[in-house]
């Protein structure tokens, strides 16, 4: 019985020390501001200026590249791509293109490409970046024509409401400030010299050996870590008491949690690794202060009240829909990490086969890490001899087919269209590993 309840206990630490990674390290610069791009894409651009270039009526030659494109101009991961995916996808962007969308985005973080090429070798890379762009144009197709009844009916609902009606002039500062949230995005998340690098530091004053330090450092959590953690918890609150009655109009709670967003990801921006004890002011912070003043005072200036309203109502109702469901993921595929044994990389994934490319998938699925983890963690199985057909096709598939993206999308577009859509993905990522495990054997 002492046995059962230390594997229990086993397996809920290792969900909890998931889940605090998690929220301490990987939401904060790149899903915070998906979530606020996703609720600005919907209440403040036009159906139309979407669906002219990603609609079910526009050209493939145009559609598609575009949606690939899109996703690897935002180079980001794939929790952080649903929300964008439904914004788009809500905004009346056809099925294909919203898929292939949602499936190049966290597959071609350039950063990722990059890092995957040093650590692992860029024929892993190359293949990778190659891979996953013409993936997601064949299966956003698939995906189209399968579920071609259901896009025509939309399409003619949306005709009917005049959607497609003709092009819609989009006001200016639309655009200013939706370049100045991706560059939130983008200042938040690229690992360059130019952001990462530290200017100055401030001593905070805390002893190195101290219990709080030493507590922290055996979860792997630094004290910024557990800041974070607190703020979001604050924000949760706040946000939940400022923005759930929004159009009742703006109360001290909606400031609180407005600034709240704001000191987190400025918390989130500086330098300060785990058993240091001092703030780092890097060119991250100081790009993300910049931004988020120039978005303040545009979103100030430029747009009123009513439509600030619809912005956060959108957002708040992305975070309410997807968030709860991540955190669930979270916990769970850090259980599941616990019940997949080592051994079995050597005994079911060390040669190119296609049931060891499978596996590679399905570690994809049950084993998912953040963007740029998952490529450490794919240089660990190669070293613990998993082949390198079944570890690209690990890689192809972990950005798309973890448990909290299949339960986010479940949400979004329905369990047919999910299912669809991870047996295209699994299919394929399977088929690629295979194939490049072939032609590695014949050079």
């Amino acid at each position: 019985m002492s046995s059962v309840l230390s594997y229990i206990g086993l397996l809920l630490t290792s969900g909890f020390a998931s889940l605090l990674d998690y929220l301490a390290a990987h939401v904060l610069l790149c899903l915070v501001p998906a979530f606020i791009i996703a609720g600005f894409l919907s209440s403040m651009v036009p159906k139309e200026a979407i669906t002219r270039y990603l609609g079910p009526k526009a050209s493939k030659w145009i559609s598609y590249p575009a949606s690939a494109l899109g996703g690897f101009i935002l180079a980001v991961c794939s929790c952080t791509i649903l929300p964008l995916f439904a914004g788009i996808w809500k905004r009346g962007a056809g099925l294909g293109p919203a898929i292939t969308f949602l499936f190049v985005g966290p597959a071609i973080n350039i950063l990722a490409i990059t890092y995957t090429g040093a650590a692992i070798g860029f024929d892993i890379a190359i293949a990778r970046l190659v891979l996953s762009i013409i993936f997601g144009i064949i299966i956003g197709l698939l995906m189209a024509w399968i579920f071609r009844k259901e896009e025509a009916q939309r399409t003619q609902e949306n005709a009917e409401n005049g959607l497609f009606g003709g092009q819609v002039k989009v006001n200016k500062a639309v655009w200013i400030l939706f370049v100045l949230l991706i560059g939130t995005l983008i200042v938040g998340t690229l690992q360059v010299d130019l952001f990462v690098k530290v200017f100055a530091n401030i001593e905070l004053g805390l002893n190195p050996s101290g219990t709080l330090l030493q507590a922290l450092g055996k979860v792997n959590l630094s004290v910024q870590g557990l800041v974070l953690i607190v703020m979001l918890v604050i924000i949760g609150f706040t946000s939940w008491k400022g923005f759930n009655n929004i159009f009742e109009g703006f109360n001290r709670w909606t400031y609180a949690s407005i600034a709240f967003i704001f000191l987190t990801v400025l918390i989130a921006a500086v330098s300060m690794p785990v058993g240091t004890t001092a703030i780092g002011i890097n060119g991250r912070l100081i790009g993300e202060t910049i931004l988020l003043a120039l978005i303040t005072w545009l979103a100030a200036k430029s747009f009123s009240k009513d439509e600030i309203t619809g912005w956060i109502w959108e957002t708040w109702k992305f975070v309410k829909q997807i968030f709860p469901l991540l955190i669930v993921g979270v916990f769970a595929a850090g259980i599941v990490r616990v019940i997949i044994p080592e051994t079995w990389v050597q005994t079911v994934a060390g040669r190119n086969t296609i049931w060891a490319n499978m596996v590679g998938v399905l570690f994809g699925v049950f084993m998912y890490f953040p963007t740029l983890v998952e490529v450490p963690i794919a240089r660990m199985f190669l070293d613990l001899g998993m082949a390198r057909g079944p570890l690209l096709a690990y890689l192809l598939a972990d950005p798309e087919l973890s448990l909290q993206s299949i339960l986010v999308l479940r949400g979004i577009m329905g369990s047919k269209k999910t299912y669809v859509y991870v047996g295209l993905v699994a299919v394929l990522t399977t088929i690629a590993g295979y194939l490049f495990g072939l032609v590695l054997t014949l050079i």
